[in-house]
């Protein structure tokens, strides 16, 4: 039985690396623009998508792909932002809403015609069945812990940027309060778009290892914005490592309802962000970026 709990733990943990790569992105347009980003979860497929055509196309590494893309992902955040998206800043939330659930029906519909509903999945070759055995039973796939791994680097460089660059203090100055910033000589225009950028490169590492993990379709883009969401919203606005707990906490929940009845296991993730929700409204580590 404590083996058993171990590795269910474990596992919830690994799982949570994911959700929390997921939701990075989301925490990031949140905690800096107020922005709620309807269509971030198709865009974590999107991009999943042009991973898998162009390993497809060029016969290279998944990995190798993703990291080439990550400054293209940068560029694309940066453009929609500042073209597209900062129309909508400081008209209230409903047109934020409106464009980025049209950017989603876009990106669901256009996937659909390119690629088909069939599900698909990255290849990476013998590291996908690779794994770590620990004693005791319990063993560690090579994937899920090279992902929570990423999910730990990438809150490490985040915290590096927000709190010990000048830029980061712009983001901060701006999440604070946007007329000050403004009246202080900050381009808040500018500075939106490079944290959006920040955003989509954070989006193009977790369609890497949505990829890899599971197979993926046009379609569940609204089921990873929502694990994204819940892993925000649980952690904490306006803290990184919060996002991590959150995304920690639902895999560990989902994984014990699994162990329960399978067909418990996405409700159990669900039921677990409902009571952190009554207990902790503002999250369990909540933090402004001030």
């Amino acid at each position: 039985m404590v083996e058993t709990f171990v590795n269910l733990i474990v596992q919830g943990v690994l799982i949570g690396g994911l959700y929390a790569l997921f939701a990075l992105g989301l925490s990031l347009s949140l905690g800096v623009m107020r922005f709620v980003n309807i269509a971030h979860g198709d865009m974590i497929v999107l991009f999943s998508f042009v991973i898998l055509s162009l390993t497809g196309a060029l016969g290279w590494s998944p990995f190798l792909v993703a990291l080439i893309l990550i400054p293209v992902a940068f560029g694309t955040g940066y453009v929609l932002q500042r073209f597209l998206l900062q129309r909508t800043v400081g008209k209230g939330i409903l047109p934020i809403l409106l464009v980025t659930f049209g950017l989603s029906i876009i990106i669901q519909n256009g996937l659909l015609q390119l690629f088909s509903a069939d599900s698909v999945r990255l290849r990476s070759g013998a590291i996908e069945t690779a794994s770590i055995a620990l004693g005791g039973g319990i063993a560690v796939g090579v994937v899920p812990l090279l992902t929570l791994l990423s999910a730990i680097a990438v809150i490490v460089f985040l915290n590096f940027v927000f709190y010990r660059t000048t830029i980061g203090r712009a983001f901060r100055a701006t999440s604070d309060d946007l007329e000050i910033a403004q009246l202080m000589g900050i381009d808040v225009g500018r500075i939106f778009a490079v944290a959006m950028g920040f955003a989509f490169a954070v989006i193009a590492i977790a369609a890497l290892y949505l990829g890899l993990r599971a197979n993926f379709d046009p379609t569940i883009g609204p089921a990873r914005l929502l694990y994204a969401f819940e892993a925000v919203i649980i952690g904490g606005l306006g803290s990184f490592w919060g996002t991590l707990a959150g995304g920690v906490v639902l895999g560990v929940a989902q994984t014990v309802g699994a162990r329960i009845n399978p067909e418990w296991q996405i409700l159990a993730g669900h039921l677990a962000f409902l009571v952190v929700l009554v207990i902790r409204p503002r999250g369990l580590f909540p933090r402004a970026l001030d």
